[in-house]
């Protein structure tokens, strides 16, 4: 989606940190941190919000590759919280799915 500003991260035309990148998600570290690592996760493909995934091997990849980038590439061996904000309601501001990882220290509840 030519507006959609996760979008214009995964083409390039806008930088990014990035922290891992395949045939399907990207993954990059979130320019106002909430945590010591705060890493978005977004499938490359335009999905506006967890509620309009119609595919569930979609969720199914994207949270694999989750653990993969939590545990193998950012190792936060400690532990790790993932938030999905589903729609304004929800506290979305970036209407492209995106899963975040936050570690790096305890976190409160």
């Amino acid at each position: 989606m030519s507006d959609c500003l996760f979008c214009k991260i995964i083409d390039g035309s806008i930088p990014s940190d990035k922290v891992y990148e395949d045939d399907d998600i990207f993954a990059f570290h979130d320019i106002h941190p909430k945590a010591p690592t705060h890493v978005l996760v977004i499938p490359k493909i335009h999905i506006p919000t967890l509620a309009d995934v119609e595919n569930p091997d979609l969720l199914g990849t994207l949270m694999s590759k989750v653990n993969h980038i939590a545990n193998d590439v950012l190792k936060l061996e400690a532990g790790y919280r993932i938030v999905i904000n589903v729609r304004e309601g929800g506290g979305q501001e970036v209407f492209h799915l995106h899963v975040h990882i936050l570690g790096g220290k305890k976190l409160p509840f």
